[in-house]
């Protein structure tokens, strides 16, 4: 077995170190956030982020490996996800090149064999060659185990997997190691930093969140929103941020089948400030609703109460 080497990307001294780290990355964290992946790094554990969709769980990740100048490796999960798109499969078409090799040269593999156990061994001592690391493809978690220089896994949406494909997962993100029995135990060289996250589609078994901190992203606070906004939305005013996040917050009360999240804000803010809109008004409000709103019958929902919510936008726009 391999021995682990502690990643030389040392942690955060303090939570505050992270919030600016991230912060340089582009990513407003709130105290919660901070404080996972300060004590994330420090018991060397993963994550696992759950919460609704759009609120900053994959956005994490990446700003986290560029805030640690490290490889971000992503996996998509999906249903029917298996050990050969998670882990590792053999290259099929190079060992049958070899095979056809071997064919030809047939006879130079089994000179010199007098007996049929003779000419097996010698085969068999071959053919071994066809399982060596050589024929391995790697697939994410194994090419996370493997990065010299440690790296960030995400391993996105895990809820949308089989229940079966955490079993995989058990191994890594316990003892940083996969068993393939071809090669035997793969053991990471440098720790990587592991964060799952799920949108809440079906439970997650015990043994999987035993082996995580869990860290659960909600719709942020106004002011964290805002602060949000003016990270990734140049240019926009100060008012306007205001009204567009006093807006949105209004909508989220509504009893919609998807409330915005903080990318659909983002999104909302971006379009206003490309159409040039100074502050919030009902008609560019009815014109672009569609980027907030990704049904029909939330539309539907939302339009009669624009006037108020724009009224009282307007107030905590100019008030604050």
């Amino acid at each position: 077995m391999e021995h682990i080497v502690t990643n030389n990307n040392l942690p955060a001294s303090s939570i505050d170190a992270v919030v600016s780290g991230l912060a340089s990355a582009g990513y407003i964290a709130s105290r919660q956030i901070a404080t996972a992946v300060y004590l994330a790094e420090r018991i060397e554990k993963p994550i696992l982020v759950e919460g609704p969709a759009g609120v900053g769980k994959t956005e994490l990740a990446k700003a986290l490996a560029a805030w640690r100048g490290m490889k971000m490796i992503r996996m998509q999960c999906y249903e029917g996800l298996d050990e050969a798109k998670a882990l590792y499969e053999w290259k099929y078409a190079k060992q049958l090149l070899y095979t056809q090799i071997l064919k030809d040269k047939l006879g130079e593999v089994l000179g010199g064999a007098e007996t049929l156990s003779g000419a097996l061994a010698r085969l068999h001592d071959f053919g071994d060659v066809f399982f060596s690391k050589e024929f391995v493809e790697p697939r994410p978690l194994l090419q996370a185990l493997e990065q010299p220089k440690g790296c960030v896994l995400l391993v996105d949406e895990i809820d949308k997997s089989d229940a079966e494909f955490e079993s995989l997962l058990l191994e890594i993100l316990s003892d940083y190691q996969v068993s393939i029995p071809e090669l035997g135990t793969v053991t990471a060289v440098v720790k990587p930093m592991v964060i799952l996250t799920s949108n809440g589609e079906r439970d997650l078994s015990d043994a999987l969140k035993r082996r995580c901190l869990h860290l659960h992203i909600g719709f942020p606070e106004q002011k964290l929103e805002e602060r949000i906004v003016e990270s990734r939305v140049p240019g926009i005013s100060q008012t306007l941020r205001k009204q567009i996040v006093g807006f949105i917050n209004q909508v989220r009360t509504l009893d919609l089948k998807k409330l915005p999240s903080v990318s659909e804000t983002i999104d909302w803010a971006r379009v206003l400030v490309l159409m040039q809109a100074s502050e919030l008004d009902q008609e560019t409000i009815r014109d672009t609703l569609n980027v907030l709103l990704k049904y029909e019958a939330d539309i539907e929902t939302t339009m009669p109460q624009v006037t108020t919510f724009v009224a009282r936008a307007d107030r905590r726009g100019v008030f604050g």
